[in-house]
């Protein structure tokens, strides 16, 4: 790269969040964070849906990109910013394979494992078991057990990978934005009702997930997570979500109107 990239995140302290930051901390880019007030809606607010139209965290802007120097890029979408940060600032492949390699088309299965199943099925979990405003219990059981379901899978994936491959990472060798992608949930499992005390691989990649240079860094952004210190304390968990509850409720009101 001949020039330094100047990067802009909007992001906030949740699962597709702290994916985006851990990437940049890994690639050791440097960049400016724009916190987003998720309890306020300001992620709806007119100046950043010109941004990212979805008024969705997160979201990137490359104001001088490789691809066209002289106008921004705004890029939403995790799994799409991964991409782009892979693709465009990672020559080294430190989190990244070979295009058209086979470990680069096992890294983009993977991705789009995270964000068209364990995202979307975790996140309705997170919602039915800590945010709805009335006790489902189907709707519970139904995305509790298929995130569990879904963690199976990777228990298996990184049981193919150590046996088979002698690898501890979802794809390759090493940390990939596969990896990345996947530990921006996989941290708050336990917040969705899956313990991963059944997942043996699954929590031990987890662990080395986080011991990997830099990733404690990036996870921190745009502020420590406030779960991390009362995961397992029922009482302490339910005051989070009870504080959290109002303000979800709320935007999912005025989504409706639009």
């Amino acid at each position: 790269m001949s020039k330094t990239p100047e990067l802009t995140l909007y992001t906030g302290q949740t699962p597709n969040g702290i994916k985006i930051s851990i990437a940049l901390s890994l690639l050791s880019l440097p960049y400016t964070t724009h916190p987003i007030s998720l309890s306020t809606h300001e992620q709806k607010s007119p100046w950043f849906t010109s941004i990212n139209p979805n008024g969705r965290i997160p979201a990137l802007t490359d104001h001088s990109p490789p691809c066209s120097p002289s106008k921004p890029l705004h890029i939403m979408e995790s799994g799409a910013i991964l991409l782009y940060l892979a693709d465009t600032y990672d020559p080294n492949n430190k989190i990244s394979y070979e295009k058209g390699s086979v470990e680069y088309w096992e890294t983009i299965q993977w991705l789009f494992w995270q964000n068209a199943g364990l995202g979307p099925m975790q996140g309705q979990s997170n919602h039915f078991v800590r945010y709805a405003g009335e006790d489902i219990q189907y709707a519970k059981d139904r995305y509790v057990n298929e995130t569990r379901r879904l963690y199976s899978i990777l228990e298996k994936r990184l049981e193919v990978q150590e046996v088979e491959n002698g690898s501890l990472w979802v794809v390759g060798d090493h940390v990939s934005i596969a990896d990345i992608s996947i530990f921006g949930w996989a941290v708050f499992a336990e917040w969705a009702g899956v313990e991963l005390e059944e997942f043996g691989r699954v929590k031990r990649w987890r662990e080395r997930m986080g011991a990997v240079d830099g990733v404690e860094e990036g996870r921190n952004v745009p502020e420590p997570s406030g779960l991390r210190g009362i995961m397992g304390d029922k009482e302490k968990m339910e005051e989070f979500a009870e504080g959290s509850r109002k303000w979800i409720l709320e935007g999912m009101k005025r989504d409706a109107k639009v």
